[in-house]
């Protein structure tokens, strides 16, 4: 009996020892003054400030960052293009704290732009990512609603020392940017997922973590979870970031909206039928039933990126996932992605609870949505035309007109870009010999009448709007 009550006792020290914590005390501030009902966190434990901008956490020791989830009404200090709603967790340090700034705007109504695998690879790409930049400041500039802005991951393409030249580009869109994780902002080839997080919080703090604008709660979350061999990884959420989200999302009324932004998808078309394996498990959250599960309470939008093309998911009544195509078309190689998708980046705004979207093609009009093909431009479109809507969901409404006639009902349809086709068929004129040309559900057909001439399309999306292209035919 004795040995079995030490054998107890040893267990109780070792389970101590793992929850150990230490009591983190600061302040968040504005102007001078506290600002209540903050929440503040250590990724793990979550507290409010009181109406003097006060709080005590109970932090664990283990924990790397004492942060906020920035409140609506104030923005968080930005230094080199990095919001530092954060302070690094220090043994003996005796106050953590914050000031914030107060915007001049509620933010009811805001916009947010969301960017996806910039993927800088080597320096002279620079000057393509300050094009880019350069549209989304033109863009924000149009809209006259104030803007932020969302990277979901693949800042870079692995060479870390990237970061501050990649800041300094993207600083000139003239909107702050706050960073999700992607695949090759892991420091691969370490011992453990824990390792592969190092490079990209001491640039941009935190992997995961919440903020807020108007009524809408952000939040970004790292679900590249890095296998600790070579450099493969899945796509997966660890409980310590699904504990710390539940309390995070306690602080938010349910009914509200909520945007989650993470770097690997959660949904791709027909997932739940195809048998399990590590291609689906690196293209995918495995354990998205979890993230989920939290998010039915809110009207929640999903963004993502890591596929470099475009897929938008209606997964179910109050769930909606953007999976943006990447910035840098295929990887800086052409203007568009390899499913025909031109390199841009998602535009949303937001009216109180309300979001809509629509996609900016960079280098080009808002209006450019459709691109047309006939059978001039690919034997496999014999008899048909084939137009490329790359924004669409299953609400769009897509219709031909051939000649001035009446419109007819366009299918949609899988089919490869032909551009695409031509751009990336040839690897060896690619710096990046692993890109491939890949079909998309993202193209609607109709069949095309002997002698026609001149084809018109037009395109509805769920917001009433509409857009057009036209195509002469060539006989």
């Amino acid at each position: 009996m004795k040995r079995f009550a030490f054998l107890f006792l040893l267990m109780s020290v070792f389970a101590l020892a793992a929850q150990a914590e230490t009591t983190c005390k600061g302040t968040v501030r504005c102007g001078g003054r506290g600002v209540e009902g903050v929440v503040v966190t250590d990724g793990e434990h979550c507290t409010r400030t009181d109406a003097k901008g006060r709080f005590t956490l109970a932090a664990s020791d283990n924990a790397r960052f004492i942060y906020l989830s920035t409140p609506a009404g104030y923005a968080s200090t930005v230094v080199e293009g990095v919001v530092r709603f954060y302070l690094p967790m220090e043994a003996g340090r005796k106050s953590y704290d914050f000031e914030l700034s107060a915007k001049s705007d509620d933010e009811t109504r805001h916009g947010f732009i969301v960017t996806a695998d910039p993927q800088v690879y080597a320096r002279e790409e620079f000057r393509l990512l300050e094009k880019s930049a350069a549209d989304i400041r033109r863009t924000v500039e149009a809209s006259g609603l104030p803007f932020h802005g969302i990277c979901v991951g693949d800042l870079i393409s692995g060479d870390h020392s990237f970061y501050p030249e990649y800041n300094s580009v993207m600083a000139k869109t003239g909107i702050g940017f706050r960073n999700a994780m992607g695949n090759h902002d892991m420091k691969i080839w370490g011992r453990s997922y824990e390792t592969s997080l190092g490079p990209f919080e001491a640039m941009y703090g935190p992997c995961y973590y919440s903020y807020n604008v108007g009524r809408v709660h952000y939040v970004v979350l790292n679900d590249n979870f890095f296998v600790g061999r070579d450099w493969y990884y899945i796509g997966y959420l660890e409980e310590r970031q699904l504990a710390w989200l539940a309390k995070d999302l306690q602080y938010v009324p349910a009914g509200s909206t909520v945007v989650a932004a993470l770097h690997i998808p959660t949904m791709y078309k027909n997932k739940e039928n195809q048998p399990f394996d590590y291609k689906m498990a690196e293209r995918s959250l495995c354990n998205y039933r979890a993230l989920y599960a939290l998010l039915k309470p809110y009207k929640a939008h999903i963004v993502s990126g890591h596929m470099h093309t475009t897929t938008n998911s209606d997964i179910c009544e109050g769930l909606y996932e953007h999976n943006v195509a990447a910035l840098s078309g295929a990887w800086w190689q052409g203007a568009i992605c390899t499913d025909g998708t031109p390199a841009g980046y998602g535009v949303f705004e937001v009216d109180g609870d309300d979001v809509q979207w629509r996609y900016k093609a960079t280098g080009y009009p808002q209006e450019f949505q459709i691109k047309i093909y006939g059978p001039s431009d690919d034997p496999a479109f014999a008899g048909r035309i084939v137009a490329n809507v790359w924004n669409c969901d299953p609400a769009w409404i897509v219709e031909m007109r051939v000649d001035g006639c009446e419109p007819v009902a366009m299918a949609r349809t899988t089919a490869i870009d032909p551009e695409a086709r031509a751009l990336y068929a040839d690897t060896s004129k690619l710096v990046h010999k692993w890109i491939t040309v890949i079909p998309s559900d993202h193209y609607y057909a109709a069949p095309l009448p002997a002698g026609a001439r001149r084809v018109e399309v037009t395109a509805r999306d769920r917001f009433g709007n509409v857009y057009r292209a036209e195509k002469e035919i060539v006989l």
